[in-house]
């Protein structure tokens, strides 16, 4: 037994032992073992901060939430707009509470921060919001709707047109919510879309200044901060 465990003590020692290198000889290289590659992992999604502080004094989702609480009955139309919206498959472009903002002017003009438009109105967000979710929303990601339905009183203390798309439930003030966004970009995007598709959407196209821009689908034509379409951004080329 003991003859046999130093046999194999000794077999082990010339395997784990290098073979001598002969004089003159080129040390022996082993070949290089590949490192393993090393992976990353992959970045967080980029955090999508909203442009206005989500977003209008007075307007934000706790607001919203008070406004549902003082009445069941605004409270029901809220819920009956929702439906609407997800019996057309709109209901996840635009938080739908966001489409109920009225305008950015309501404490000015004493009018109320959230409203539901009457139920006939409601046909013409929707083809707004398809013009949102085909062209808008793939040019320059999510959107936040900072203003919709304005009533009479409303729109007129707001300095909208008699007529203006927003007092019939056409139009949406939007602000894209990707902080990488450029105005810049933002213009080219949209106008692009706009060219592109904005007359089999009926789609109107509007450039505040900063990133506000309004869209509706109550004819197609566009126009710039002054309101004449030669002052376009899509026109001049000028962002």
């Amino acid at each position: 037994m003991r003859q046999f465990i130093r046999a194999a003590a000794l077999a082990a020692a010339l395997f784990f032992t290098p073979a001598a290198v002969p004089a003159g000889s080129a040390p022996l290289t082993l070949p290089a073992i590949p490192a393993a590659p090393v992976v990353l992992a992959p970045p967080p999604p980029a955090v999508e901060a909203a442009r206005l502080a989500r977003s209008v004094p007075g307007q934000n989702k706790a607001d919203f939430e008070a406004w549902l609480a003082r009445s069941p009955a605004q409270r029901a139309e809220a819920e009956a707009f929702r439906s609407y919206l997800r019996s057309q498959g709109l209901d996840q472009i635009v938080p739908a509470w966001q489409l109920l903002r009225t305008s950015s002017s309501w404490r000015q003009c004493a009018a109320g921060a959230f409203e539901v438009a009457p139920r006939d109105k409601w046909p013409h967000i929707a083809a707004t919001l398809r013009f949102v979710r085909d062209e808008v929303v793939p040019a320059v990601g999510p959107v936040e709707a900072l203003s919709a339905y304005r009533n009479a009183r409303l729109n007129a203390c707001s300095d909208g047109a008699p007529q203006s798309a927003h007092r019939h439930f056409f139009a949406l003030d939007l602000s894209p919510v990707r902080a990488h966004v450029t105005r810049a970009s933002m213009v080219r995007d949209i106008c692009r879309a706009h060219a592109r598709d904005g007359r089999v959407h009926n789609a109107g196209l509007g450039f505040y200044s900063g990133m506000r821009f309004h869209v509706d689908s109550n004819g197609y034509r566009k126009w710039g901060a002054d309101g004449r379409g030669a002052s376009s951004p899509c026109v001049t080329g000028i962002a």
